[in-house]
């Protein structure tokens, strides 16, 4: 299983660890993409202020996110799972997991980002502020230059089981599965039903979105299912407790759209 997730925006710091190394993250064959990427940020931050602020979208109160930009190849770095916070990564709750989740973890969770492309859990890396939506100068936006080479390294790193699909829309516009992958995975959005003058009504909340993604690849972990496919992954959910919904798609080559309902956090 190869399980997809968003970043966070908000990132714990890493200032004592040691400096970043390029060579060392998952994912050579991206290696000189991120260098790429990272070139020119760093340059960008260092460089102009003012419009290093506008390209990141930054508001006052975080713009001292550009001068950690422009400091990234000194900075200090902590693996990947200690560096990404927030709801999904709270009750993703990777800290807490028992050494045979976190080694499930570590070959499963792949995390997606503007500045490295994709990276492991334990990879080293150190704070940064660079979001899939950014357009930077020279390389223009981030998910369009990552898509070539994703769709060189992407297919391999998926291996022969379920490739479990928790992207928000920005990152997943860098790597879309296709073709025999795209067949065995399963993009899972979560709904919140609500009972309005007797009548449900259904809608994706960020909040509930986040932690229920997050506590499900705990759920999955924790239990260690592995499933093979989309059908099998809805089975295990399902026997995990979740109200799951799934359409399988017309024709091949095509990914599974899973709904996970839920009422209450």
């Amino acid at each position: 299983m190869l399980v997809l997730l968003p970043p966070s925006e908000g990132k714990a710091s890493a200032e004592a660890g040691a400096p970043l190394d390029t060579g060392a993250l998952s994912l050579p064959g991206l290696t000189a993409a991120r260098e790429t990427v990272l070139e020119e940020l760093v340059e960008l931050c260092a460089a102009d202020e003012t419009k290093a602020q506008e390209v990141l979208g930054l508001s006052e109160g975080l713009k001292g996110e550009i001068a950690k930009n422009a400091g990234l190849r000194t900075a200090g770095t902590r693996p990947a799972g200690e560096i990404y916070t927030g709801v999904l990564y709270d009750a993703l709750g990777l800290a807490s997991l028992d050494a045979a989740a976190r080694q499930r973890a570590e070959r499963s969770l792949l995390v997606f980002s503007g500045l490295w492309g994709a990276v492991r859990i334990g990879d080293r890396i150190p704070s940064y502020r660079c979001s899939m939506g950014v357009k930077l100068p020279g390389l223009g936006a981030l998910g369009a230059y990552w898509r070539a080479p994703m769709a060189e390294v992407l297919p391999a790193a998926a291996g022969e089981g379920l490739v479990l699909d928790l992207r928000s829309a920005a990152y997943a516009t860098a790597w879309k599965p296709k073709g025999e992958v795209a067949g065995r995975t399963a993009t899972v959005r979560v709904l919140q039903s609500k009972i309005v003058a007797g009548v449900e009504k259904r809608s994706v909340v960020s909040h509930f979105n986040k932690a229920t993604k997050g506590r499900l690849v705990r759920d999955l972990l924790s239990a260690g299912l592995d499933p093979d496919g989309p059908a099998e992954l809805v089975a295990a959910l399902r026997e995990l407790g979740y109200a799951v919904e799934a359409q399988a798609p017309a024709k091949g080559g095509k990914a599974w759209a899973v709904d996970v309902i839920v009422t209450e956090l």
